[in-house]
């Protein structure tokens, strides 16, 4: 192959310095790579060394001459520092890259996290963490993560913590530069997508063989008969009518394992970014069954021997078939895919029947979904007008009808540090009807410390809230799960808690009483036990009750995961179910069912199942932590999409609300809908034209009986008539009825 070569000119020497010179200011580290030794750098609480190699010479540098090491470190956060005040830029989007490995103290493997301290200008200490690895002994790996600053603080040091005291921190490059935006991915391309086709081979086993089918373990495989002959319900509402199934099962016997169960390669049959629905009907039996408790039934994937959730349901011993639902997406190719049934306990009969997994047509629900909206959430309006010239014969009056807000709550989670950035209070206040704190409400924030309260963030972003008429949710008054309780309550004695929980309701609820909308009182309760097994049953029932003594104004929610996606026997709908019952029967004054909608690959049959179900209590419905993640923005548009119309679709739900918006200041990575410098990506764009569809447009004459008759969504008009005279402005607002509303317009005195 014949070589190209280039004559560089003096020119081209000179874009050579330029583009070194433009590298070197791109980086905001001083002496990233130690060529300068230990200049710039420091140890934080420990000592900062320098070492061409160290263990007999067994770990040298991965590139350059020298590593630098965090050694003496006495606590997790030691670590090598280096301040970069004054050399970063505000919203604008940093990645930090590093090499590291530990060292000493025996440690073969540990985390190795990189940190930002913050020193605002009011004097507050903000700790950011960045990224995190696991590291070893053995080799360098890489740790790479992004941050931004909001705001202007008076100092800034990025840190590299984690391992336990007495191992030693190996740094061979630690640098951080601008992270400039990569192009989206185009839009997937289906080709013969197949929607509504099962992929599963003899999936009713209607010849008596169960071939493709294999055992995983050394269970036995057999053919039974007496299943159900039609389809499970979500399975049913996807695909319509279909043809009776065959009422034939498979029959696993001989389990001495879990995940003992039938399996089945379908690697060649995946799509990728098509969304999948699995449905089946599930059955277990023992010999004795007496005190046998509730199973879970779990259809897994094993992708490239990752195990993937394709949803889990709890069932019973008996003679009852129960519905297993659930959805999946592969978003990178694999080399194996296998679905598998698994989960009771060993000794324990499966049965399942009808098992399919095919691709779903999401599009052709949305389409469905709008036509459902118009007779759930529109009004019929009637512009009655009087003051009408005569000549109206003659020059008709045009009337022109605008919506320009929808009255439907869509909120947003908020953080304190975001409304420091101008360009994010913007698009949230242009955006948002509602908001939620994401952290600061919290009790390990206000209070993290003992008799040292916090309300400062609170009370800055409800004011930015409230001067710009968003309402707010309150989130949350105490956390069941035990892990974010913070140690000094872990801490207390039964008479020291139940004392804390009451002034931790006295000082929230009389401080900002009829200020939050609603309380989310005991966050999941389903997940989680620490005030009820220390304080007992009934203490859930009292939170309640205190909280609507010291602030009747406020709804009080009951708020939990995985409710609405089928992949958590812990709260499903029917347990869920279950606990408002409970409380209710306590006396505990419930006013809404928080579902947070954390999910992946939305389905919307499953999803509609959990929200009727769930409806049956009469208590209002909100979406109150949504979020999607997938790394293709127009796939993750899809998601939310999905989700924004099966909620505004369901009379049930009266709210919805975002876990965030915003790049780097969101729980879940591949979730936002705003890059972090302020570039609405594609699922954002998908955002703003829901919300575009969900305002009203009319435009026509008056009619003979001096009238103008539309159907709109709720909220607030404009509406134009243009007469001989000229045109006439008035606004107006459609609020809930059954009947249709009847405006009177007078235009003669306009």
């Amino acid at each position: 192959m014949e070589k190209n070569t280039k004559v560089k000119l003096a020119s081209d020497a000179e874009d050579d310095k330029q583009h070194h010179t433009n590298k070197e200011q791109d980086s905001i580290i001083l002496n990233p790579n130690f060529e300068d030794g230990l200049n710039n750098w420091n140890g934080r609480g420990c000592k900062a060394v320098l070492h061409e190699s160290i263990d007999g010479g067994r770990i040298v540098p991965l590139s350059g001459h020298v590593f630098a090491a965090a050694t003496e470190r006495k606590a997790s956060w030691n670590g090598i520092q280096q301040e970069i005040s004054g050399r970063f830029q505000r919203k604008r989007v940093y990645e930090v890259t590093s090499v590291v490995r530990i060292f000493g103290n025996n440690v073969t493997s540990a985390t190795v996290q990189a940190t930002l301290w913050v020193l605002n200008a009011n004097q507050r200490e903000q700790y950011i963490a960045i990224a995190n690895v696991q590291a070893s002994n053995k080799d360098w790996v890489e740790l790479k993560g992004k941050f931004l600053i909001h705001g202007s603080p008076s100092r800034v040091i990025v840190y590299l913590e984690g391992p336990p005291p007495g191992t030693d921190i190996l740094v061979n490059t630690l640098d951080v530069k601008h992270a400039r935006r990569n192009r989206p991915s185009p839009p997937p391309f289906y080709e013969n997508p197949g929607f509504g086709i099962n992929i599963v081979e003899n999936s009713e086993v209607r010849d008596g063989e169960t071939q493709p089918w294999f055992t995983l373990g050394n269970c036995k495989l057999s053919v039974g008969q007496g299943a159900p002959r039609t389809l499970p319900p979500m399975a049913r509402e996807t695909l319509g009518p279909h043809k009776p199934l065959g009422g034939s099962y498979i029959l696993v016997t001989n389990r001495s394992q879990t995940w003992m169960g039938p399996a089945q390669m379908i690697t060649d049959k995946i799509k990728l970014f098509l969304t999948y629905q699995i449905s089946a009907w599930v059955k277990i039996s023992v010999g004795a069954s007496s005190g046998i408790s509730p199973q879970n039934v779990n259809i897994a994937l094993s992708v490239d021997n990752q195990w993937v959730n394709g949803g889990q349901v709890e069932v019973s011993v008996g003679e009852t078939w129960h519905e297993l639902g659930g959805s999946f997406r592969l978003e990178k190719q694999p080399q194996n895919v296998m679905v598998y049934v698994q989960g009771p306990a060993a000794g324990i009969d499966l049965m399942i029947a009808g098992l399919q997994i095919f691709p779903v047509d999401r599009r052709e629900r949305i389409r469905c979904l709008k036509k459902q909206v118009d007779e759930v959430r529109k009004r019929d309006i009637i512009l009655k007008f009087s003051g009408l010239d005569e000549s109206c014969d003659l020059f008709p009056y045009i009337v022109k009808v605008k919506q320009t807000h929808n009255s439907f709550p869509v909120g947003t989670c908020i953080n304190r540090t975001d409304i420091d950035n101008e360009d994010f209070v913007d698009f949230f206040t242009k955006n948002f009807n509602w908001a939620v704190f994401g952290n600061e409400l919290k009790w390990y924030w206000t209070e993290a410390q003992r008799g040292q309260l916090n309300y400062q963030d609170a009370d800055d972003m409800l004011d930015l809230c409230i001067g710009n008429n968003i309402n707010v949710r309150g989130h949350c008054i105490f956390w069941e799960v035990e892990s974010t309780v913070q140690p000094w309550v872990r801490q207390l004695n039964k008479t020291e808690l139940m004392n804390a929980v009451q002034k931790r309701l006295t000082d929230i609820l009389t401080r900002y009483k009829g200020k939050f909308k609603h309380y989310d009182v005991n966050n999941e309760m389903l997940h989680g036990s620490f005030y009820q097994d220390r304080l007992g049953k009934g203490v859930r029932a009292l939170m309640f009750n205190i909280a609507h003594k010291l602030d009747p104004s406020a709804l009080l929610f009951v708020n939990d995961y995985h409710v609405e996606d089928g992949d958590d026997t812990r709260s499903s709908p029917e347990k869920y179910s279950r606990l408002v019952l409970e409380l209710e029967a306590q006396g505990a004054a419930i006013g809404g069912i928080g579902i947070q909608g954390h999910i992946d690959s939305p389905v919307g049959p499953i999803v509609c199942s959990a929200l009727d179900n769930l409806s049956v209590l009469g208590h209002p419905i909100w979406f109150t932590e949504l979020d999607v993640s997938s790394r293709n923005e127009f796939v993750r548009g899809e998601d939310l999409e999905v989700m924004l119309w099966e909620a505004f679709a369901h009379p049930a739900v009266e709210g919805i609300m975002l876990w965030g918006f915003w790049e780097l200041s969101m729980s879940r990575e591949n979730s936002n809908l705003v890059e972090g410098e302020g570039e609405v990506n594609e699922a954002g764009k998908r955002f703003l034209d829901v919300k575009q569809e969900w305002l009203s447009h009319a435009y026509g004459i008056i009619n003979d009986e001096s009238e103008f008759t539309f159907r709109g969504y709720l909220g607030t008009y404009a509406v134009e008539v243009c007469t001989p005279a000229g045109i006439v402005l008035k606004t107006f607002v459609v609020e809930k009825g059954e009947s249709p509303l009847v405006l009177s317009i007078e235009l003669s005195s306009l």
